[in-house]
C-alpha cells in the first residue's frame, strides 16, 4: 500500500493538499477565464468572431494532445519534478498570453499554457494519489472535483471583473503570479522523489491499462452528457423559456455551485462506502436527472430544469470521485501518471463530443441549425432528444461498468 510519508503531519499533509489543488485550479481556471473575452479580443484585434474562438480552442487543443505525453514524462522522470516544470511552462505562456503583440502569437501562447496546463491535471491527480493516505484516496479526489469545478465557474466571474478595469490582457496577467506562486509552493512542500539516473518509460499499453478501458469509456460518456448541459442548456433558458441573459447565467451557475459543494463530500462516501456502491448511485442519478431534462423543464419551467440539475450535477461529482478512485485504485506507483493523463484524456474527449455530437442531435431535434427562427416548442423538442438520447448514454454506462464479469475486484 501507498502511503503518505510515516514522519508526515496534519500540516504537511495540508500543504501537500493546497500545492495540488493549487495546480488544478490555474488548469480549470485557464480553460473558462479566456472564453469571456472573446468580444473584447475581436475588437482589440479588429478580427472576426471565428478567428478569435482559436484562442479557446488553441488551449483545448493543446491540453487534450499533451496529457497523456504528460503522465508518462511523470512517470519516467518523476511526478513533483514534471509538475514543477508544467507550472514553469504554464507561467510562461501566461506571461507571453499578456504580452501578446498580436492574435497569431496570442493562440500560440494560449497553446504552450495550455500543453502547462496539460501538466497540471495530469500530475496533481497522480501525486494527489500517491501522497493520500489509503483510506483518504476518495475525499482527496472529491477535492480535485471541487477545485476543477471552483476554477471553471471561477473564470468567467473573475474575467467580468478584470477586463473593465484591466482589459483583457488582465486576465492573463493574473495567472502570472498565482503560477509563480504555485511553482513555489510546489518546490518546497510536495515531498522529495529520489533521482532517477536512468528515466524508465512502462510499456504503453500494459496489462493493467486494458482493464481500464470500462473506466475510459464511461468517463467519455458522463463528460458528453455533462457538456450537453452546458451547450444546449443556455438556447433552452433563452429561447425555450424566454429567460433574458441575466436570468440564464444565475440559472447555469447552479450546476457549478452545487459541484463545488458536493465534490470533497462525494469523496467522503467513497472513503465510507466503497468505489463500487458510489459508481451505482453517481450513475443512478446521471440517469435520473438526464431523463428528467428531457422532460420536466417542458412541464413546469425553470423550476423543472433546476431541479433536473440538482439531480444530475451531484450524481456527476459521486460519478467522478469513485471513477477516478477505482482507476487509480490497483495502478503500480511507476504507472498512475500515464493513467491520470488517460482519465484527462477520456474526459476532454467527452467535453468534445458532448460540444459537437450532442449539440449536432440538438439541431437534428430543433429542425434547423438557425435556432433564433425556431419556435420555443421547437427549441423543447430539440431538447427532449438530446436527453433522452444522454439517459439511454447513461443507461450504457451502466451497463459497462457492471455488466463486465469481474466488475471491480476491490471496493475501493
Amino acid at each position: 500500500m501507498d502511503r503518505t510519508e510515516p514522519g508526515a503531519s496534519a500540516q504537511t499533509r495540508s500543504s501537500v493538499a493546497i500545492t495540488l489543488a493549487m495546480a488544478m485550479l490555474l488548469a480549470s481556471l485557464g480553460t473558462s477565464i479566456a472564453n469571456i473575452a472573446l468580444p473584447t479580443l475581436a475588437e482589440a484585434f479588429s478580427a472576426p468572431f471565428a478567428r478569435v474562438q482559436a484562442v479557446v480552442v488553441a488551449y483545448l487543443a493543446a491540453l487534450t494532445a499533451s496529457v497523456v505525453i504528460a503522465g508518462r514524462l511523470g512517470d519516467g522522470y518523476g511526478l513533483k519534478r514534471m509538475l514543477v516544470a508544467g507550472l514553469a511552462i504554464f507561467a510562461a505562456g501566461s506571461l507571453l498570453c499578456a504580452v501578446a503583440p498580436d492574435l497569431w502569437l496570442l493562440i500560440g501562447a494560449r497553446a504552450l499554457q495550455g500543453t502547462g496546463a496539460a501538466f497540471l491535471m495530469t500530475l496533481a491527480m497522480a501525486l494527489m494519489r500517491q501522497t493520500a493516505g489509503e483510506m483518504r484516496v476518495g475525499r482527496a479526489m472529491g477535492l480535485l472535483g471541487t477545485i476543477s469545478a471552483l476554477g471553471t465557474a471561477l473564470g468567467p466571474s473573475l474575467g467580468g471583473l478584470m477586463i473593465p478595469m484591466t482589459g483583457w490582457r488582465g486576465i492573463f496577467w493574473v495567472q502570472v503570479p498565482l503560477a509563480v506562486l504555485a511553482l513555489i509552493l510546489a518546490v518546497t512542500t510536495l515531498p522529495h522523489e529520489p533521482e532517477k539516473r536512468k528515466p524508465r518509460f512502462p510499456a504503453s499499453w500494459s496489462k493493467t491499462d486494458r482493464s481500464l478501458v470500462p473506466n475510459l469509456a464511461v468517463n467519455i460518456l458522463v463528460a458528453a452528457v455533462m457538456m450537453a448541459t452546458l451547450v444546449v442548456g443556455p438556447f433552452y433558458l433563452s429561447l425555450g423559456l424566454g429567460l433574458e441573459a441575466t436570468q440564464v447565467g444565475l440559472v447555469m451557475a447552479v450546476g457549478p455551485v452545487i459541484s463545488i459543494f458536493s465534490g470533497v463530500p462525494s469523496g467522503r462516501l467513497v472513503d465510507g462506502w466503497g468505489s463500487c456502491r458510489v459508481l451505482a448511485v453517481g450513475l443512478t442519478l446521471l440517469t435520473v436527472g438526464a431523463t428528467l431534462l428531457a422532460f420536466a423543464p417542458h412541464m413546469t419551467g425553470v423550476v423543472g430544469y433546476l431541479l433536473s440539475i440538482t439531480v444530475l450535477t451531484p450524481g456527476y461529482q459521486l460519478f467522478q470521485a469513485a471513477n477516478n478512485t477505482a482507476a487509480l485504485a490497483d495502478v503500480p506507483k511507476d504507472r498512475r501518471g500515464t493513467v491520470s493523463g488517460a482519465l484527462n484524456l477520456s474526459r476532454n474527449i467527452g467535453l468534445i463530443a458532448g460540444a459537437s455530437l450532442m449539440g449536432t442531435v440538438f439541431a437534428f431535434g430543433v429542425g434547423t441549425g438557425e435556432f433564433t427562427n425556431a419556435s420555443p416548442t421547437d427549441i423543447a423538442a430539440g431538447m427532449r432528444l438530446t436527453f433522452l438520447l444522454a439517459g439511454a448514454m447513461m443507461l450504457v454506462a451502466i451497463g459497462i461498468t457492471f455488466g463486465r464479469r469481474n466488475p471491480a475486484k476491490h471496493p475501493r
